[in-house]
């Protein structure tokens, strides 16, 4: 225990010697953090509206008038025929445009279906989607709520749990918490390791009375106490800095963090076992690791939309059990009652992995 408190305590020493490192472990999560904090903003309020009102009565004014006071659309122009949209819609000015038709409002006093026209800027999805949406529910409100075949009045009253205002930066900023751990705990011990290589401080350990646990527990164990760092600083300003709430327990969350911290570790260790230098040890760790770890774990991209072949993919990636820890113990406020099947798989993936990497790694030394 003496040897291994000593390596420790030389790895601390290195780190802190590196200004760099320290920058790389600090600085550059709360950085990211920040800045994809605002940056990762999907939340559509400004949609640009282009009227046109070709009916001219006061049924039509009332409808527009809707659209304007709803907070969600800005009007930017308008026209008297449809026609008068389609160079608003190809120079980009507009996002949405609404064509209301002759007969409006003489359809509406008599009772009568009174169709408008929504034409979208397809080429930016996101804002066409979010618009034809706003716009659905508007002019659902504005008209007789729909009828069922028996002539009942049908009234749906929509209640969105966990997120009640749809904000996409409660969905994003929890996910930082799985790039930041894969930064610290994979790619930096994967490269620490390497640089001993070229530096030739590696062949000095190996010769010394040190047995290869020692120097494996030796060389992770201070990125895995600078990961827990970052995991308690990240969710601090995600929750008090971006008013992410917290609603599970801080404690489960740091628990469940703990198996997946062990597990990059073990691909940090992995990674380096099979590369020469840090460039190659970089590399490998953002390339083939961490980006199909972010595309295909359900953290940015929704799994049940990717094809079938690829889902299947997903199941060996340790990731995927992970973004259901963050999210249901930040949004849901889930406990181990609940976490505890990703947490047993996460669990093993850390001790398969580990095992995995310090064979290879002893064998390396040997």
């Amino acid at each position: 225990m003496r040897i291994l408190l000593r390596v420790i305590a030389k790895e601390f020493l290195q780190l802190r010697r590196d200004r760099r490192m320290v920058g790389i472990l600090f600085i550059a999560p709360i950085i990211q953090l920040i800045v994809f904090g605002f940056a990762a903003n999907l939340d559509v309020t400004d949609v640009r509206l282009f009227l046109v009102d070709a009916d001219r009565t006061a049924q039509s004014r009332d409808l527009a008038q809707r659209f304007v006071q709803s907070g969600y659309f800005e009007l930017v122009g308008s026209g008297d025929r449809a026609d008068d949209a389609e160079p608003w819609l190809i120079r980009g000015s507009t996002d949405v445009a609404l064509v209301i038709p002759r007969g409006f409002g003489e359809a509406r006093q008599a009772g009568r279906p009174a169709p408008v026209q929504l034409l979208a800027d397809g080429a930016d999805a996101t804002a066409a989607n979010v618009g034809l949406s706003y716009a659905g529910r508007i002019a659902l409100a504005a008209g007789a709520p729909p009828l069922d075949p028996r002539g009942a009045a049908i009234a749906i009253e929509p209640r969105v749990w966990y997120n009640p205002e749809m904000k996409s930066r409660w969905f994003y900023l929890p996910a930082i918490l799985a790039m930041v751990l894969m930064m610290v705990t994979m790619i930096s011990p994967s490269m620490a390791v390497v640089r001993e290589k070229e530096i030739g401080t590696l062949e000095q350990l190996i010769v010394t009375p040190i047995r290869s646990w020692q120097l494996i527990v030796g060389k992770l164990a201070p990125f895995a106490v600078i990961g827990l760092l970052d995991l308690l600083i990240v969710t601090a300003i995600t929750v008090f800095f971006f008013g992410v709430p917290l609603r599970g327990s801080l404690g489960v969350l740091v628990l469940l963090s703990l198996p997946m911290l062990v597990t990059l570790l073990g691909l940090g260790l992995f990674v380096s076992t099979v590369v020469n230098n840090q460039q190659q040890a970089m590399l490998s760790s953002m390339f083939l690791l961490m980006i199909p770890f972010i595309y295909l774990s359900g953290l940015m991209f929704p799994i049940e939309n990717m094809p079938r072949f690829i889902q299947g993919i997903t199941y060996a990636i340790p990731l995927r059990y992970y973004v259901p820890v963050i999210r249901g113990v930040f949004l849901k406020g889930s406990g181990l009652d609940v976490l505890w099947p990703e947490g047993l798989i996460l669990c093993g993936f850390a001790v398969g992995i580990v095992t995995l990497a310090s064979l290879r790694f002893r064998k390396r030394l040997d």
